[in-house]
């Protein structure tokens, strides 16, 4: 099951060029046999995001044989796409990766005449700053980016600046992931998550650069495990399976979006340019937005659901209090929607290597 703890922001150029040659050795989808003989879906989705049971379920109510093959990294499934062999019905994107497989033309345009149920979705989902009126996707999941401690060691925490306290110094954790990093850094200077502001990208970089110092590492794998067992007193951290079971297990740790605002991410559904089953591709998606699939997303793959309705079918009520899965309305009223930097990517990309090195 994917958690947070392995997800890839936003890649340097560098990096998705080597993506794009690792990923055309992959096989094609369409070369996979199928056990219907009829109707087929091909889906490329996060790692644990779609569970096999609703999966299962929606092959027996329609007969469709579904394969889902994974990703670890929007890159990944990004250069698939780019690769013009891909042969998928449905991707997963991220909210900034929306807006980039736009711009590359790699995903079409939604029929809404052919969808049902949008009205299940939460209000922040509904018309989001990264796809207008929804033209282009459709949200399944979300989280938070925000941080966790330990009140062993820290007794209260509310903001960022935990995070950048001499008082911690050497049980700080931040991730190891350029925009998650920036988010922070900007948000406790003053700065909006999204800002694009050569100015601002520099304050924070001096900020992560004077941080820098204080930590005890950037790590984006085990730092839910280290809160636990109080090597870390606090860390940044996205929400998801991996830091909400330590958070149901440990009294003492806890997740926190910071007032200061965090950021949201949701990870959603889109139609690929090309796609050739796009009556099986909007049954799917129709079947994820009725309230008791959409459940099924938190029960079965411990992700909060977008679909606001859905909450009354989950099974586990104890995920609808924990805020490393589901944070509160008044919790996320000042998070911002990560959004791709677009050519002030090269600001962050320049300001990280200097933090890096530092």
């Amino acid at each position: 099951m994917r958690t947070r703890t392995v997800r890839s922001v936003l890649a340097t150029s560098a990096t998705a060029a080597v993506l794009a040659l690792v990923v055309t050795s992959c096989g094609d989808p369409d070369s996979a046999a199928g056990s219907g003989g009829g109707k087929k879906l091909h889906i490329y989705a996060w790692a644990g995001e779609i569970p096999d049971s609703v999966v299962k379920k929606f092959e027996a109510e329609t007969g469709i044989d579904v394969t889902v093959d994974t990703f670890d990294s929007n890159e990944t499934m990004t250069a698939k796409l780019s690769s013009g062999s891909a042969g998928y019905d449905l991707v997963e994107p991220s909210q900034y990766t929306v807006q980039q497989l736009v711009g590359q033309k790699l995903i079409q345009p939604l029929d809404h005449s052919r969808i049902k149920g949008m009205d299940n979705l939460a209000d922040k989902f509904r018309d989001p700053s990264y796809d207008p009126g929804n033209k282009y996707s459709v949200p399944w999941i979300w989280g938070t980016t925000g941080f966790a401690y330990n009140d062993k060691c820290v007794p209260s925490a509310t903001s960022w600046k935990t995070l950048f306290d001499k008082k911690y110094q050497g049980k700080v954790y931040m991730l190891d992931n350029m925009l998650a990093a920036y988010i922070a850094a900007l948000q406790v200077t003053g700065a909006r998550a999204t800002s694009t502001d050569e100015g601002e990208i520099e304050a924070a970089t001096k900020a992560l650069e004077d941080q820098k110092k204080l930590l005890a590492g950037y790590n984006s794998t085990n730092y839910p495990q280290l809160l636990s067992t109080g090597q870390a007193c606090a860390a940044q951290a996205w929400s998801g399976t991996a830091m909400a079971k330590v958070v149901a297990a440990n009294e003492n740790v806890h997740y926190v979006i910071p007032e200061e605002g965090g950021s949201i991410w949701t990870d959603g559904l889109a139609v690929p340019q090309g796609a050739k089953n796009t009556d099986a591709a909007y049954e799917f998606i129709n079947f994820t937005l009725r309230p008791e699939i959409a459940a099924m997303a938190t029960d079965d793959g411990g992700s909060a659901s977008t679909n606001a309705k859905a909450r009354e079918f989950v099974k586990d009520k104890k995920a609808l209090d924990n805020p490393a899965i589901y944070a509160t309305d008044e919790a996320v009223k000042n998070a911002d929607f990560l959004l791709d930097p677009g050519a002030a990517m090269k600001y962050f990309q320049q300001g990280w290597t200097k933090v890096k090195a530092s």
